[in-house]
């Protein structure tokens, strides 16, 4: 039977039964509550297998002249019926040794009893007794599937128990206490689901009646203390004994009824005259009770209260996975049919989606027309040039369930021109078949002709971050499609939503389109310069990143205004005082170094941004030096001359290079790291940091030109570098 059945079983019982399952839940934690108090009962005697029938019955018709009966509960607790010398009624629980009474017969409260109806019949006699039944059933067949769903995401039995990878906490939660109190369910489900078959009929219980013939004469009247049964008989055997209504007489008999039998015995000689043995049915219906409802031990209610409580958080958090899963619909802004790069996903639980949505974005900023959809949905696509595949693996090397019908549409729909295809595959290599499903979809892209691979398969372990950096580093090189560097944009949680006050804005003067936004955070935050900051224009979800700097605890940015930026435009409007909902995020790779013999910043247009911090903060004394690259000598840019001499004044900064693109003497950045080619290869060899901002392409064209310095010298080349900490980017 395939995964998905059991999915949509678990799924569609989960879902049917969810309101019966809720209210069962809440009464039988009550019940489960209201039992665990009966157990600490005072009136509970320890030692009832050791005192005999005998003993207690002789006891106690030498201090009642008339007996009705006596019961012992499931709480130890002994309790008689019967009168006094002065024929005053007694009813409560006593000491079956001594025959002192102990306290008076607890009654349950209305409460308690009005809860355990609803809980048994829902008060609707008959027919609740059955709805109660059934929901136990299929809170059986939720627990026989949601254990098979677990096998299969551990990929086996062996692995039942072994470490659960956290993808969002419903899920965590749902799987790990699940295991947790896995056998109190199955315990309730299963007791109750045998009380409602029993008490129905479904299944008989017949039951065994043997009658004795004794030949007694009447005057016979021996002394229970005498009666082989009685003696043999502990009380902890006994659940009740009806006395005989008038003493002496033979017609009168002894009706004591214990765990598996019942007895009618002579009140004159003790014999047996008749017997009925109750069936295995009948035996293993008030065990299933027992154990349904903790009545006999107080640690068992305790416990099955929590595993009641449990089914609540089931519930929830059962609710919340499936609405990750089926929420998961993206609007996409270009068709199937107009898109260039196609994104296709193939998620379990949302986190692979939730990163391709992330790159999605991106690309879109950018205007790059791109499509997302799910691997079941893959089709022609007639304009696309990138095909990105982005999937996760299930159970034993098996396609999550967005990409079951991956396959047989990838042979139905060929495309017609050529098109450049990347697979990044996400897993954990805590399992064994880390990512087969991602090497098989590589594999099968591979065999068509008109899919060209543009990079070997790419994996992340466990939602690395680091990961999906360096696939996009290898994408963005290979494509010529810029993606943001930063690690920050590519992290599993996204901080919440902060407000920032707005403290001061330049305005844009013609010829000069760059202007300063000074923002004051609200709360207080640990910000550092180096992190992002991402805002959300008005009417549009896309998020548009920007590096900060941060000087006198303010968030201070730099932004070009674009004539039809919606993130620069929103930016460009901002009033004095005005609240900025924004999200901080950490960008620890792209701190100034706390430890290096140099430093090198290297940036272009408002790139510079983060560096302006860096240096306003710097106490280290760390020889660092700025390359910048502008177009032109605006006054903004010409505002750095001023910033960077005065850095250099303070010891904060070596030396300040920068060049302009467009003016007479053209000049690149790139031109001066060529200059000084040889302070920068010695600068990595002797483990330098270098820290890059700005235009992805600026990015691209400076690790090109290091990768030559490097090859030339025979030195490592610059992933070698990058990997030891040396290459710090943040570019867009």
């Amino acid at each position: 039977m395939t995964l998905s059945i059991w999915r949509y079983a678990h799924l569609v019982l989960a879902w049917a039964s969810s309101l019966f399952l809720l209210l069962l839940s809440v009464t039988g934690i009550i019940l489960a509550y209201d039992a665990v108090d009966s157990n600490s009962s005072n009136f509970a005697i320890a030692d009832l297998d050791t005192i005999s029938l005998a003993n207690t019955v002789s006891q106690l018709k030498q201090q009642y002249p008339e007996i009705l009966e006596l019961v012992v509960d499931r709480q130890s607790r002994v309790y008689l019926d019967a009168l006094n010398e002065d024929s005053e009624a007694v009813q409560g629980y006593i000491d079956p040794i001594s025959g002192k009474l102990l306290g008076a017969k607890e009654e349950k409260s209305d409460f308690i009893q009005w809860t355990t109806t609803l809980h048994r019949s829902l008060f609707l006699h008959e027919t609740g007794r059955i709805v109660v039944g059934v929901i136990s059933f299929l809170l059986l067949l939720i627990t026989i599937s949601g254990i098979l769903l677990i096998v299969k995401r551990q990929q086996n039995w062996k692995r039942f128990f072994s470490k659960v990878r956290k993808d969002f906490f419903a899920q965590y939660f749902h799987v790990v206490s699940g295991r947790l109190m896995l056998i109190p369910i199955l315990l309730i489900a299963l007791t109750g689901t045998y009380l409602f078959l029993v008490r129905t009929n479904i299944i008989a219980k017949p039951e065994s009646v043997q009658e004795y013939v004794v030949n007694q004469s009447e005057e016979v009247s021996t002394s229970v203390l005498d009666f082989r049964l009685f003696q043999q008989t502990k009380l902890s055997d006994v659940e009740r004994i009806e006395f005989p209504f008038i003493e002496d007489d033979p017609e009168e008999f002894y009706i004591i009824t214990l765990k598996d039998r019942q007895l009618t015995v002579s009140q004159m000689d003790g014999a047996i005259l008749k017997e009925t043995k109750y069936a295995y049915t009948a035996v293993w219906e008030k065990i299933s009770l027992d154990l349904h409802t903790g009545q006999t031990n107080r640690g068992l209610a305790i416990v099955l209260g929590l595993a009641a409580l449990n089914i609540l958080f089931f519930i929830y958090t059962g609710f919340v996975i499936t609405f990750r899963r089926t929420r998961s619909r993206i609007k996409n802004k270009f068709s199937a049919k107009t898109a260039e790069v196609i994104l296709l996903v193939g998620s379990e639980n949302g986190t692979t989606l939730a990163m391709a949505n992330r790159v999605h974005k991106q690309l879109l900023d950018q205007g790059v027309k791109s499509f997302v959809d799910s691997l079941n949905g893959y089709d022609k696509y007639p304009n696309a040039k990138h095909l990105l595949v982005f999937t996760c693996t299930y159970g034993l090397g098996e396609a999550p369930q967005g990409a079951k019908q991956f396959q047989s549409r990838l042979a139905q729909f060929p495309q017609v021109q050529d098109v450049q295809f990347s697979v990044l595959g996400f897993g954990s290599k805590s399992y064994p078949d880390f990512c087969a499903y991602a090497m098989k979809v590589d594999a099968l892209l591979q065999e068509q002709t008109w899919a060209k691979q543009i990079l070997p398969l790419y994996t992340v372990n466990d939602r690395s971050a680091d990961d999906v950096v360096n696939w996009v580093h290898a994408w963005t090189k290979e494509s010529g499609i810029t993606l943001a560097t930063a690690k920050s944009v590519y992290e599993e949680k996204m901080p919440s939503l902060q407000q920032f006050k707005v403290v001061s804005k330049t305005k844009v003067i013609e010829g000069d389109p760059i202007f300063k936004v000074v923002l004051k955070p609200i709360k207080r935050l640990r910000i550092k310069s180096g992190d992002l900051l991402a805002i959300y224009p008005k009417n549009d979800a896309t998020e548009r990143f920007y590096s900060i700097a941060r000087v006198n605890g303010c968030v201070q940015l730099l932004v070009k205004l674009h004539p039809h930026g919606l993130g620069s435009g929103y930016l460009n409007e901002l009033k004095d005082n005005k609240l900025l909902s924004a999200r901080w995020l950490p960008n620890t790779h792209f701190h100034f170094p706390k430890k290096a013999k140099q430093v090198v910043m290297i940036a272009n247009g408002t790139g510079i941004a983060p560096f302006l911090g860096m240096l306003d903060n710097n106490k280290s004394k760390i020889p660092t030096r700025l390359y910048v690259g502008f177009r032109n000598k605006q006054p903004s840019n010409e505002s750095y001359a001023e910033f960077a001499d005065k850095q250099i004044n303070s010891g904060k900064l070596s030396s300040y290079h920068v060049a302009y693109s467009r003016e007479v003497t053209s000049q690149y950045v790139l031109d001066l790291i060529k200059e000084d080619a040889e302070y920068f290869a010695n600068l990595l060899a002797d483990r330098g940091v270098i820290l890059i901002c700005g235009a992805l392409q600026m990015q691209r064209d400076v690790e090109s030109i290091l990768d030559e310095l490097l090859a030339k010298r025979n030195l490592k080349d610059l992933a070698f570098y990058r990997d030891r900490g040396q290459l710090l980017t943040d570019c867009y």
